[in-house]
């Protein structure tokens, strides 16, 4: 991971558990949840473990860097990346806009639970080639 920006403050419920480093969706007004399936709106990653009713409800949450991630499928360098319907996997987009795109691969990974480098940038034009 090469952190380019400041983590930022997202709301987050006290019964939820996440994990350092999960993909979080965007829920509503600046709150997040863990991604919860394929192609919605992504805020960003989460910056710090978060317990299960540990009285805090607000998180960290990385929404720019570079950071390494799991492919759910082969992925071409230079395009558009977005939440696959498997937890903490990473897809190309198709037809996806807005908070839907998380940011665009910086490797190529040839298929399922490869990792790889991509760059962090949700909501961004995605697709760089």
């Amino acid at each position: 991971m090469v952190e380019t920006e400041l983590p930022i403050n997202f709301k987050v419920d006290d019964a939820l558990a996440v994990p350092k480093g999960s993909l979080l969706e965007l829920t509503e007004s600046m709150t997040v949840v863990l991604i919860s399936g394929q192609g919605v709106m992504v805020a960003g990653i989460a910056a710090e473990e978060k317990i299960a009713n540990d009285g805090k409800v607000t998180i960290k949450v990385y929404m720019g860097g570079i950071f390494k991630g799991v492919a759910g499928a082969a992925v071409a360098i230079g395009i558009g990346l977005m939440a696959d319907a498997t937890a903490n996997k990473l897809e190309t987009t198709t037809g996806k806009t807005g908070a839907a795109q998380i940011g665009y691969a910086l490797e190529a990974p040839s298929g399922d639970n490869q990792t790889f480098f991509f760059r962090l940038n949700p909501g961004g034009s995605g697709a760089i080639a």
